[in-house]
């Protein structure tokens, strides 16, 4: 199965294309498509774990491979921690392996 997902990041400005795709509803490989240069490092160092347990990554007994690279290589440049790509690369796992169904998701923000 393939799971496709579309990210405009925000104030930031950078969109992200995340195509993650399983043959077996189990490891899932990816493909992580950024202009920003913190997300194309983040691909770089997802690529090095492909192809990616999705069970693991759900397991509450083990920190998620995608959100622990994330955590480092955000901490380490830097950048906003609540960075929203590692989320949905996280979804898109999740729907590649048939885990979850593919339903968007929306963060409307306002300040009063």
């Amino acid at each position: 199965m393939k799971a496709k997902v579309k990210v405009d990041a925000g104030i930031c400005g950078f969109k992200t294309s995340i195509t993650a795709t399983s043959e077996d509803s189990m490891n899932v490989d990816l493909k992580v498509v950024s202009a920003c240069e913190t997300i194309k490092e983040l691909a770089a160092e997802f690529k090095k774990k492909t192809p990616i347990d999705a069970y693991q990554e759900l397991s509450p007994q083990k920190e998620s491979i995608i959100l622990e690279i994330s955590r480092a290589v955000l901490i380490q440049k830097g950048c906003c921690e609540a960075c929203v790509v590692p989320a949905a690369v996280c979804k898109a796992i999740h729907v590649a392996a048939g885990l979850a169904l593919p339903q968007d998701v929306t963060l409307n923000i306002t300040k009063d």
